[in-house]
This record gives C-alpha cells, sequence and structure tokens, in this order.
C-alpha cells in the first residue's frame, strides 16, 4: 500500500462514506491505513456498498481495493460480483475474479447441484480456503467423506473428519 492524496472526486466518497457511518471527519486520508480502516467499516454496513463501490473504481491504490472488493463479494448476489471486480485495476483483479468463481462452486455444492463425483474431479484445482468453506456448509456424509481423504491438508481432513461424527 502507498500514501498518496486522494483525488477530489475519492475524496468526496470517502467523506460520503464518513456520513453514512456515522464517523467523526478525518482530516487526511493520504494514509492508507486511514482509508482501509473507514473501507473495512463500509464493507459490513449494507447503505454504504453503494458509495465504496464508487471509492473502490476511483481507489489508485490496487493493493488496497482488491482486498476490499473480496471480503465484500459474499455480500453481494452472484450478478453483481463481476461489476465490482471489474471497478478494479486490471493489474489486481485476478485474486477477487478467482474469488468470484470459487463462490459460484461454492454455491452449486450448496445448492446440489455439483456431484460428490464433480466434487472428487475437482479438488485437487479448489483452494484451500473453497475446501474449508465447502465443509462448514455442507452436512452431507458423502461430501465430508470426500474432503475426510482427499482434503489437501492435514487441517482440511482433520475438520472433514470431525463434522463426519
Amino acid at each position: 500500500m502507498t500514501d498518496a492524496e486522494p483525488t477530489a472526486p475519492l475524496l468526496e466518497l470517502l467523506r460520503q462514506l464518513e456520513a453514512v457511518l456515522g464517523r467523526t471527519a478525518v482530516d487526511d486520508f493520504t494514509d492508507d491505513h486511514v482509508r482501509w480502516d473507514l473501507y473495512q467499516a463500509a464493507t459490513r454496513a449494507g447503505e454504504a456498498l453503494p458509495i465504496l463501490f464508487h471509492a473502490v473504481f476511483q481507489e489508485r491504490d490496487g493493493a488496497l481495493a482488491s482486498p476490499v472488493v473480496v471480503e465484500v463479494l459474499e455480500q453481494l448476489a452472484p450478478q453483481e460480483r463481476a461489476a465490482w471486480v471489474q471497478a478494479l485495476d486490471p493489474a489486481v483483479r485476478d485474486f477477487p475474479a478467482r474469488r468470484v468463481q470459487e463462490l459460484k462452486v461454492l454455491g452449486a455444492v450448496d445448492s446440489g447441484d455439483f456431484t460428490t463425483a464433480e466434487i472428487r474431479r475437482a479438488i485437487d484445482t479448489w483452494s484451500d480456503w473453497l475446501q474449508r468453506r465447502v465443509i462448514a456448509a455442507s452436512d452431507d456424509r458423502e461430501v465430508l467423506r470426500l474432503f475426510s481423504e482427499l482434503g489437501r491438508t492435514k487441517r482440511i481432513r482433520n475438520t472433514a473428519l470431525s463434522s463426519l461424527k
């Protein structure tokens, strides 16, 4: 993260976020930690999300904007996620775009649209995050058994095994 003077449009959006969140006005937003703190608070306030979207688009520090988008993705309707990723600088879109795909898989597993056979074929390509989330969301004993045997890490295998008990 780099400290830089926010542009006038970003500064206006930061002030709007402060107002929506009921925060005391900050004198200096050049410190990226101050912006991060405000963005974090905004991710937890649904009414702030439209302003946060525009702030992410205006944020020149991609290393700051990208994790904000990743945090927001789960709160969004699936059809809204791509717009948030596209609001980012192309140089920092890869990880958020991957998380969008992981959330699609998680939704498919949750709804039963992803069969155990499909999970078996795909499990090696899934991140630890996705594997842990599938285990946490699943009550399907077959799925949990599969993860207890094929999960990428010992932690994942043990969590699945514990969920079977």
